[in-house]
């Protein structure tokens, strides 16, 4: 599921007319860049939810077939958060409750490759995987800690950041009543605590597209990485 919800509130005024997910990098949408990944991954359907300017989002995507997969569309009236949004389109995801699914938000960057994420599982006592990345200087307290065993705990010392990319079970969304707003960290939180969370430490470039001026200095990235690759 690609989470594309969100008003986009800080990156006005160029979400004012454009979802923040169709906002362009090295000439490309950024929600291009997610599906690709999951594709790659080896995903056949992907649910996209959506509420501010979401046709326009349908429009650019479509049904999915250029990439060669199918995408399916969870049409929110106002934003419902992102475990209320994950509840709503639940029965597009799994059939099951222990089904589990990726989740990825629509507005991040990285170089981290579909090929790479193939590797991430759950237990049968999980409901949970998060990848876990180095706290930016605009997040200094971080999120989660990850053990050495892989497990992610609330409380700690070396904290990191929530890279908004999750393997998650459908059964962590159970006591949620569909077409309900809900955030995402406290259900979380919840099954942190029995040590039923894993995570991982994602290596490479990532970055929260949260701000023009981030959006900005990715741009600047990539044209000097193409710069670098022809040079």
């Amino acid at each position: 599921m690609i989470l594309a919800a969100g008003l986009g509130t800080r990156m006005r005024p160029l979400t004012l007319k454009t979802p923040k997910p169709l906002l362009t990098v090295a000439g490309r949408a950024l929600i291009d860049y997610q599906v690709e990944r999951l594709v790659e991954l080896g995903v056949d359907r992907i649910v996209v939810n959506h509420a501010w300017l979401g046709e326009q989002i349908e429009s650019h995507l479509g049904d999915g077939s250029r990439w060669g997969c199918e995408i399916l569309y969870s049409a929110e009236e106002s934003a419902l958060e992102t475990a209320g949004g994950i509840r709503r389109a639940l029965p597009l995801l799994a059939d099951r409750l222990d089904d589990c699914f990726w989740v990825v938000n629509g507005d991040v960057f990285t170089d981290l490759t579909g090929s790479q994420m193939r590797g991430i599982g759950l237990s049968d006592n999980e409901q949970a995987h998060l990848l876990l990345v180095e706290n930016p200087s605009w997040h200094p307290r971080g999120d989660f800690v990850l053990d050495p065993d892989g497990k992610v705990k609330a409380q700690g010392d070396r904290r990191l950041t929530f890279s908004g990319m999750s393997l998650l079970r459908a059964s962590l969304f159970e006591a949620l009543v569909p077409g309900n707003s809900a955030p995402l960290a406290p259900l979380l939180r919840t099954a942190i605590e029995p040590g039923r969370v894993a995570g991982t430490r994602l290596q490479g470039f990532w970055d929260d597209i949260g701000t023009p001026q981030r959006l900005a200095a990715l741009e600047s990235r990539m044209k000097g990485d193409e710069l670098n690759v022809k040079g």
